[in-house]
């Protein structure tokens, strides 16, 4: 398992690849935009002109686009991915996506012999540039074990979640966290500012103990020292709480914070907040 076509190299896949070249893999990338795989080029990567192209002749083709339908394109479109690798690969789409449509490439890539895992990441940039990621994994189990070598050039927590679609059903428990957590410690700034104390100061005072979390720490940090550089794009963060709203009106359990944030996240990328990244939630609450 040596030969890796990797598609989507923006903030997390760029890293990712980059990982897996200095593990010693041989990669092919492709993106929609050459400019964001140039780096991966000057360091020995080859280009491929289309998804399809990108899969051809690889042991391994990973994924980790924007939203579900570009999952959808890539993996079943023509000129796409299953289309064109071989019986016996493995794709592995990494993107955040729908749990209905992992299960329904498994099917697809089952029927021509290939090996198809859902495998969502979290950990963010940070996680992606120290290549610390979280990596949730649905499919076969034997594929997860096939895949460790891989999976442990660009992850440090690894774990088999279930059958096919139960990587992302994992990944939209994660990000459902991450909304009330997110939510709650910009509520917490908008308190403090509301009152009248010192925001700083009240960062000091409360983000060491039990209020603190990842999401304060490494997120609301950057946005209350004036940082709103994506580390995670908030239209992103949008795509991934519509998935857990709509599946779990599906699976029959309401979820009324879920349904909030994500009210606040829609009004700040109506606001022209989409391309930044989450900390700018701040900005919902009159913090910047």
């Amino acid at each position: 398992m040596k030969n890796i076509g990797f598609i989507g190299t923006g903030i997390m896949g760029a890293a990712m690849a980059g990982h897996l070249m200095e593990a010693g893999f041989s990669v092919s990338v492709y993106n929609r935009t050459k400019a964001k795989a140039e780096g991966l080029i000057a360091r020995g990567a080859k280009w491929c002109e289309s998804p399809g192209a990108c899969a051809k002749g690889q042991d391994v083709v990973i994924t980790i686009v924007g939203y579900p339908k570009d999952v959808e394109e890539v993996y079943l479109g023509q000129n796409g991915i299953l289309e064109n690798a071989a019986s016996g690969a493995y794709v592995v789409d990494m993107t955040t996506s729908s749990p209905i449509l992992a299960e329904k490439i498994f099917t697809a890539a089952q029927a021509k012999g290939i090996h198809a895992v859902d495998a969502p990441v979290t950990g963010g940039d940070i996680g992606a540039q120290n290549a610390t990621l979280s990596i949730l994994v649905g499919g076969e189990e034997s594929a997860f074990t096939a895949l460790q070598p891989v999976f442990a050039a660009m992850g440090k927590n690894l774990v088999y979640m279930g059958s096919a679609g139960a990587g992302q059903k994992a990944k939209a428990c994660n990000q459902i966290a991450i909304a009330g957590a997110l939510a709650g410690a910009c509520e917490a700034y908008a308190y403090a500012k509301a009152s009248g104390i010192d925001l700083e100061k009240t960062y000091q005072a409360i983000s060491a103990g039990a209020a603190g979390s990842f999401q304060m720490s490494n997120v609301v940090r950057r946005g209350l020292d004036g940082d709103f550089a994506p580390g995670f794009m908030m239209k992103h963060f949008g795509k991934d709480l519509a998935i857990g709203t709509e599946t779990s009106a599906a699976y029959g359990t309401a979820l009324p914070v879920l349904g909030q944030v994500l009210s606040e996240v829609r009004q700040m990328e109506r606001q022209g907040e989409g391309d930044k990244g989450t900390q700018a939630l701040l900005k919902y609450y009159g913090i910047e």
